[in-house]
């Protein structure tokens, strides 16, 4: 009887009969998509209510996400969920405490972040209410005009994406993807990836200092990995960050990092370590944490201005949240050619077919079955509470 009451009071068989995985989560694709510079987050679980219980819902989630795939290249863990409109304040904390570090997008909350090009997020509970910024990649509904005009505001620009509605696939705006992949100023990323790079201006430590080598100078340079800073924000992605550092007039004789040459990655917008060298006295310098740097220059004379705003000091930033998404292949086939670019993509599980409802009671009745033939073995046996017991004469 144990066995039988376990199968009907037993919430992890009751939730997984609400839904099945995404198989691709586990395969080479999703592995592609993080090679593309994609994000895995979450967008609900069914059975689950944001409202109801959003712990739970953020705890699942999270737990699935993981279960199957890292969420980023740059991180493992997830940082990035949906969250309904209507949630508390309270509630947007209790899915913070799950390491979701950014909710989006437009959900109501006083406190927001980017929801135009001067909204910019000063503390960590503005990061609960992501705007939405650019309008759709959706065809039709999508505007390439508003999309460039976003990005010539500058900040942070989200648009919305969403692959397919039940069977029905949702075609994209060629002209806005043609526009992001081949002529948009600015850096091409994640939810979790914005978010990670805005986390290191609360927190951060470099080291720097100069030695002579013949008749140049080699500058140092490292972003340190600080505990005090990891303890502050442990969900953070060691991301690569832009260091803007004033040479003057001097000439950049060389630059490497861990004894390897650096990559110059003047006008690129995919995130990734190496500098660009401007006409004027400024390098930007690109590097994650604890790796230490040397450049070579002309001249003693320097200065470390500071962390630029977005990555490689572009003005702008472009995300594309992709919405509800229950079926990695089905979603991202049609960009598997495009590789400029990049998603966050909200995953869910699928729900099953309202038709499977009877899945609970069928394992309640199959479990059993099966206990009942076990029992009815034992009695051939003799033994068991079937069987038959002999009495004294």
């Amino acid at each position: 009887m144990l066995i039988i009451t376990g199968l009907i009071f037993s919430p992890a068989a009751i939730a997984d009969a609400e839904w099945e995985e995404d198989g691709w989560l586990n395969t080479n694709l999703a592995q592609e998509r993080l090679n593309n510079g994609d994000e895995f987050g979450c967008y609900e679980v069914p059975g689950l209510s944001w409202k109801a219980d959003p712990g739970a819902v953020a705890s699942e989630c999270r737990q699935y996400i993981e279960q199957r795939t890292d969420s980023s290249n740059w991180g493992a863990n997830p940082i990035s969920t949906y969250t309904p409109n209507g949630l508390t304040m309270s509630q947007h904390q209790i899915i913070s405490k799950q390491g979701f570090a950014v909710h989006g997008d437009l959900n109501g909350l006083d406190y927001t972040a980017w929801h135009n090009s001067t909204d910019v997020p000063a503390d960590l509970w503005d990061w609960y209410n992501l705007g939405r910024r650019g309008g759709s990649l959706e065809q039709i509904i999508g505007s390439v005009e508003d999309v460039k005009n976003a990005v010539d505001e500058g900040g942070l620009v989200n648009l919305y994406w969403i692959g397919r509605v039940n069977e029905a696939t949702i075609r994209h705006d060629s002209a806005i993807e043609d526009y992001l992949a081949n002529d948009a100023d600015a850096w091409l990323t994640t939810w979790g990836q914005a978010w990670s790079y805005w986390a290191k201006s609360k927190c951060y430590e470099f080291d720097h200092s100069i030695t002579t080598q013949d008749d140049n100078y080699i500058l140092n340079f490292q972003s340190l990995i600080k505990e005090q800073c990891t303890n502050l924000l442990p969900e953070r992605w060691n991301i690569p960050i832009t260091w803007i550092i004033d040479v003057g007039d001097s000439s950049i004789l060389n630059i490497t990092s861990e004894g390897e040459p650096m990559k110059d990655i003047t006008q690129q917008r995919h995130t990734q370590e190496g500098y660009t060298k401007l006409s004027n006295q400024y390098l930007h310098l690109s590097v994650v944490d604890g790796k230490s740097v040397n450049i070579t220059i002309e001249s003693s004379n320097y200065d470390v201005m500071g962390i630029a705003e977005f990555w490689n000091n572009h003005t702008a930033a472009v995300t594309i949240a992709a919405h509800e998404t229950s079926d990695l292949f089905k979603w991202s086939k049609r960009f598997v050619d495009q590789d400029d670019l990049i998603f966050t993509w909200l995953l869910q599980p699928r729900e099953l077919d309202g038709d499977a409802d009877w899945l609970p009671y069928a394992a309640v009745g199959i479990g059993a079955t099966a206990v009942l033939t076990m029992m009815l073995v034992l009695r051939r046996e003799g033994l068991g509470p079937l069987a038959k017991r002999e009495t004294n004469q």
